[in-house]
């Protein structure tokens, strides 16, 4: 068998690579999305919790790291509006360089489009994509059935398929 040690990373290196594309999705920040993943695994150890199977705890992880990554995305937002208030920063984007990359550009699009869509529908649609969870998993870590689950990620698809349409 295996130590409490080795199970733990075996774990962790299972886990960690889902789990941060998901986190990076959500809070747009590679720092943070290591931050935000390395708190949910501190989390796991801290509580010393046991699952009956690594699926079980990969779903815990991601649960937890996705709240997390809400929160601090809802924090980010918040800092930045009082700065803006504070410092009145124009908040007008710069025009990109013609020397940006055409998939630099269409990665940013999709991206911005995603942040337009509601909470519910980005949630399961960054879960499908970038975490490639099936429908099933997804319901399990959002806590809605798997119906509910193919009816929100094809919703997401058409909106964000006809925001990228409109180029807004």
């Amino acid at each position: 068998m295996f130590s409490e040690l080795e199970e733990f990373r075996r774990l962790y290196e299972a886990v960690f690579p889902v789990l941060f594309r998901v986190v990076y999705r959500i809070a747009g920040s590679q720092e943070a999305a290591e931050d935000l993943c390395q708190e949910a695994f501190f989390r796991l150890h801290e509580k010393k919790m046991v699952f009956p199977s690594h699926e079980e705890a990969k779903y815990w992880l991601i649960r937890v790291a996705t709240n997390a990554s809400l929160n601090y995305v809802k924090r980010k937002d918040r800092e930045r509006r009082a700065y803006q208030r504070a410092f009145r920063e124009d908040t007008r984007k710069t025009e990109t360089g013609e020397g940006e990359l055409l998939a630099k550009e269409s990665r940013e699009e999709v991206q911005e489009a995603l942040k337009k869509l509601p909470r519910n529908l980005r949630m399961v649609l960054i879960l499908r994509e970038y975490g490639e969870l099936n429908y099933k998993k997804i319901g399990q870590v959002l806590g809605i059935s798997e119906g509910n689950v193919k009816v929100r990620v094809f919703r997401a698809r058409e909106r964000l398929a006809g925001l990228l349409k409109d180029g807004s």
